[in-house]
């Protein structure tokens, strides 16, 4: 079965206190983006990839690709108003059957195992979305105070989130909608149900300055 890993990688670096790009942000002295790709591309030898870029940073992705990786397993797209419409852009270059990953460009510390775990249950079940439990207490907030919630019952969603290609294509086809955070969403909308599998805790998002710190711990004790 054919393998494409759609990377989204639309971040800004407003929650970095930084004018640069969160994908763009060096680790270890190279950009977050390029631990992403590597790991798909070490994943499997015949993974193809399709990056999402926003329009203004496609010839700073092209460097990447340029510097370090075979550009004939990557190809690069502009992104959308949202997430769902930057998925959308990527989707659209996918003309063949395939198992699709979708995921997020600052999630650069996932495993090549979740990888293949992901392609194994999205054979099998249609559908593969990594989750992990919730070490934190939790409260709902109600109109007048707030309330515990059972956190076995809650699950952490990460991605990347795999799928047929059979389910994914036609299920962006819907109208966007305000609810749609990620794929599984969407797919849940078009009338499927997803797969849960187990993600992996050192698969965080980039998202502030001490996920950057955290990540720099992670990469130099890998190597």
């Amino acid at each position: 079965m054919k393998k494409i890993a759609v990377i989204v990688a639309g971040g800004s670096g407003s929650r970095m206190n930084s004018s640069t790009p969160k994908q763009f942000l060096l680790l270890n002295g190279k950009p977050l983006l390029f631990y992403t790709i590597q790991t798909f591309l070490g994943a499997f030898n015949d993974l193809e990839i399709i990056l999402v870029l926003p329009e203004e940073n496609i010839a700073a992705g092209q460097e990447i690709i340029d510097a370090f990786f075979d550009y004939s397993r990557i190809k690069i797209t502009a992104g959308g108003r949202t997430r769902f419409h930057s998925v959308q852009n990527g989707l659209n270059l996918i003309e063949d059957e395939a198992i699709v990953f979708v995921h997020d460009g600052v999630r650069c510390l996932l495993s090549t195992n979740l990888i293949n775990r992901c392609y194994t249950a999205a054979l099998e079940f249609g559908s593969a979305i990594p989750v992990i439990n919730s070490t934190d207490s939790l409260r709902k907030i109600t109109e007048e105070d707030s309330e515990a919630i059972e956190r076995t019952s809650i699950k952490l969603v990460q991605t990347p989130q795999t799928f047929h290609s059979k389910i994914l294509l036609p299920a962006f086809k819907i109208d966007y909608k305000d609810k749609f955070t990620d794929e599984a969403t969407v797919v849940e909308a078009y009338g499927l149900k997803v797969h849960l599998i187990e993600g992996e805790e050192a698969n965080i998002k980039i998202t502030k300055p001490i996920d950057l710190l955290i990540a720099e711990k992670i990469i130099v004790s890998t190597i």
